[in-house]
């Protein structure tokens, strides 16, 4: 009777300890990574225990047209059933929004999901043309692709298998999804995506003819809505 006991003290200890590890491993998550992976989780989960259906959430023109608006933001919360693929996406989805938000964004989250709103603008814009019915692996590959651009010398390694720079990183994730025989369209939508915001972002404002103008500032409701102040936040851009 005491082994069982022990065991079974043993069992509730392991599993209040994951359960612990993974609460603070969301808790460690900035906040606008965090309710994104969150919303991401929750979807793919509700549909893989049939409570919402994906074609209720699939992007499409038409329908968003005779009033289903909530297509033009679902559709990014849907990254596949849940798998291995999933777990691939959702890993890259926290590595580097994670990375950005905390450095590139440190401080300015009303920028961020303006990051996140802009990229969601400009890739559905482009769905009509390629027929793309969810946009969420697309978006995640462009947090990637901006990740890699302002961190272009960080050295990585590919499964262990050959060493490159952050700056290629975009095109080896490409290569490896060719390599395996998945299409190399959400990715480069992703790239798309991202490189816009590079360019209108970085780019731009460093050139003679952008003079230090930027022009995608992050509107002041985004601000507002991040119970953050309108011109701390003006200084805060100017200083970076």
């Amino acid at each position: 009777m005491d082994v069982l006991e022990r065991y079974t003290r043993e069992i509730d200890y392991q599993e209040d300890a994951t359960t612990m590890d993974v609460q603070e491993v969301w808790l460690s998550l900035p906040v606008i990574t965090r309710w994104y992976a969150t919303l991401v989780v929750g979807t793919s989960i509700l549909i893989a225990l049939d409570v919402v259906s994906p074609f209720f959430l699939y992007f499409n023109s038409r329908l968003v047209l005779k009033g289903e608006w909530w297509r033009l933001f679902t559709n990014f919360l849907y990254m596949g059933e849940l798998g291995i693929d999933f777990i691939f996406h959702m890993f890259f989805l926290i590595r580097y929004s994670k990375s950005l938000e905390e450095t590139s964004f440190r401080n300015r989250p009303a920028d961020f999901l303006w990051l996140l709103v802009f990229g969601m603008i400009v890739l559905t814009a482009i769905a009509p043309f390629v027929k793309v019915q969810f946009l969420g692996t697309s978006l995640n590959f462009m947090l990637v692709y901006l990740w890699s651009r302002r961190n272009p010398h960080v050295p990585l390694s590919f499964l262990g298998v050959f060493n490159f720079s952050a700056a290629y990183l975009p095109w080896v994730l490409m290569c490896f999804s060719v390599l395996i025989g998945s299409s190399p369209l959400m990715d480069v939508l992703g790239m798309v995506a991202g490189h816009t915001y590079y360019f209108l972002e970085d780019v731009w404002p460093r050139s003679a003819a952008g003079a230090g103008r930027r022009l995608i500032k992050t509107p002041r409701i985004f601000v507002s809505l991040m119970g953050g102040d309108v011109a701390a936040q003006d200084r805060i851009r100017r200083v970076d």
